[in-house]
C-alpha cells in the first residue's frame, strides 16, 4: 500500500470511529420505566395487564421495571406486618397475585422487576401504620413545629412559602429505620425473585423557594425538628436546634446532621438487601439538581455513589425545556462515581407531544447516561 492510500485509510478510520462509539455506547444504554400502583392501566388488578406490561416491555426494548409496592404507608403487596386491606383488593380483582405473575414472565423475558418503595412519604393522611403504630412523633416538622403539608397549620408564613402536599417520616428517627427496613426485608423475602429495590423520597420535604442553609432560617422554612432527631442532636453536640444561634458553624453542625440522618437510613436500607440478598441492585429516584438535593433536601445522592452506598440514581429530570434537560443531565453525569447515572424523562409531560419526547430521548442518548426511565409507563 503507497503512503498515500495509508494516509486516506487513517483518516476514513478516524472518521468512522466516533459515530461508531456513540452507536455502540447508545445500544448499551438501559432503559426503565416507573409504574404506579395506581397505574391506570391496572397492572397490579389484572393479570391481562400484568402480561401486557410485559410484552410491551420487551417489545419496547425496556429493560428495568419499578414497580410500586409500598405507597404512603400502604403495602400493595403480600404483607403480614402491615394492613392487607390494599393487597386483598388486588387478589379480588385479578384474582391472583399479579405481582408473581410479573416476575415469572420478566424472568422468562430478562427484564429485570424492582419493588419500587415510597420510603418516607406518608401521603396526606395520618391513618397508616407507621404512625399508628409509633405515634406522631415519627413525622419531620419544621421550626415552627408544623408539619409540611401545606393544608395544615396554615399561618402567615403561607403566604411566602409553599409547602409540600404530604406528610413525612423523619429520617433522624431511628424507629423510622427500623420500620422501614422491616418492610424492604418482607417484601425481598416474598417476592426473592425480584432484581432489586428501588427507593424514592429518600429526603426531606422543603419549601419553594428553598433555603440555601440553616443560617437563613428565620427567612425560609426547613425540616428536621422531629422530637427524637432533635434529642439525638443535642446528646450528639450539646446544642439544641430550637434554641440555637444559626451561625455559620451550628448551621454546618445541624445541616450535616440532617443530611448524615439521610443518607444514614440509605446505608441501613442497602445493607440490609444486599446482606439477604448480595445479587440484588439498590436504585434510588433523586432530585436532579444536585445543589436543591444536597442543600434543601439534604440527599447527598453523589456522595452514595462516591461512597458506593447505591448501584446508582435515577434523577427525575421531568421539564419539556430541552436545554435546562441537557444541561442537569451533563452536570449529573459528572457524579457517577462507583455507581451509576440514570436520566428519569417525565413523559408525562409530553403525552400529547412525541416528537417533543423524541428530542429529549436524543439529546438526553447523546450524553450517554448508563440509562433513562419513563415516568411513567402510562403514558408511554
Amino acid at each position: 500500500m503507497t503512503p498515500v492510500k495509508k494516509v486516506f485509510l487513517f483518516f476514513i478510520i478516524l472518521s468512522i470511529l466516533p459515530f461508531s462509539a456513540h452507536a455502540r455506547d447508545k445500544a448499551n444504554i438501559v432503559k426503565g420505566t416507573w409504574v404506579t400502583c395506581f397505574s391506570e392501566k391496572k397492572v397490579l388488578y389484572s393479570k391481562k395487564a400484568a402480561f401486557e406490561l410485559i410484552r410491551f416491555c420487551k417489545k419496547s426494548r425496556i429493560n428495568e421495571v419499578y414497580l410500586q409496592l409500598y405507597r404512603s404507608g400502604k403495602s400493595y403487596y403480600d404483607t403480614e406486618m402491615n394492613d392487607k386491606a390494599s393487597y386483598e383488593g388486588m387478589l379480588k380483582s385479578a384474582g391472583c397475585d399479579t405481582i408473581d405473575v410479573i416476575l415469572k414472565e420478566a424472568k422468562r423475558c430478562n427484564i429485570k422487576i424492582f419493588a419500587w418503595i415510597n420510603v418516607l412519604s406518608v401521603g396526606k393522611t395520618r391513618k397508616v401504620d407507621i404512625v399508628e403504630r409509633l405515634g406522631e412523633d415519627v413525622l419531620t416538622k419544621d421550626q415552627y413545629l408544623r408539619s409540611p403539608m401545606r393544608t395544615e397549620d396554615i399561618s402567615e408564613l403561607d403566604k411566602y412559602y409553599l409547602r409540600d402536599e404530604q406528610l413525612f417520616l423523619e429520617p433522624g428517627d431511628p424507629r423510622v429505620a427500623e420500620y422501614v427496613a422491616s418492610i424492604v426485608n418482607e417484601i425481598i423475602t416474598r417476592y426473592p425473585d425480584l432484581s432489586g429495590a428501588h427507593l424514592d423520597y429518600v429526603r426531606y420535604p422543603y419549601p419553594v423557594p428553598f433555603i440555601p442553609r440553616s443560617s437563613f432560617n428565620k427567612f425560609g422554612l426547613t425540616y428536621g425538628y422531629a422530637r427524637e432527631n432533635i434529642n439525638r442532636f443535642k446528646e450528639k453536640t450539646g446544642l439544641d436546634p430550637m434554641k440555637m444561634n444559626y451561625d455559620n458553624e451550628n448551621s454546618l453542625l445541624w445541616d450535616n446532621w440532617k443530611r448524615d440522618q439521610v443518607t444514614g437510613l440509605v446505608g441501613k436500607l442497602a445493607k440490609a438487601i444486599k446482606n439477604k440478598s448480595p445479587g440484588m441492585l439498590i436504585s434510588c429516584a433523586v432530585i436532579p439538581s444536585t445543589e436543591t438535593a444536597f442543600s434543601a433536601a439534604f440527599q447527598d445522592w453523589p456522595g452514595w455513589l462516591e461512597n458506593g452506598i447505591v448501584d446508582y440514581v435515577i434523577l427525575m429530570n421531568y421539564t419539556k425545556n430541552n436545554q435546562l434537560a441537557k444541561e442537569v443531565t451533563k452536570s449529573a453525569l459528572a457524579h457517577r462515581g462507583k455507581g451509576k447515572v440514570y436520566i428519569g424523562i417525565g413523559n408525562f409531560l409530553m403525552e400529547n407531544d412525541s416528537q417533543a419526547l423524541l428530542e429529549q430521548e436524543k439529546i438526553i442518548e447523546s450524553l450517554n447516561p448508563d440509562g433513562v426511565g419513563y415516568f411513567s409507563y402510562d403514558f408511554l
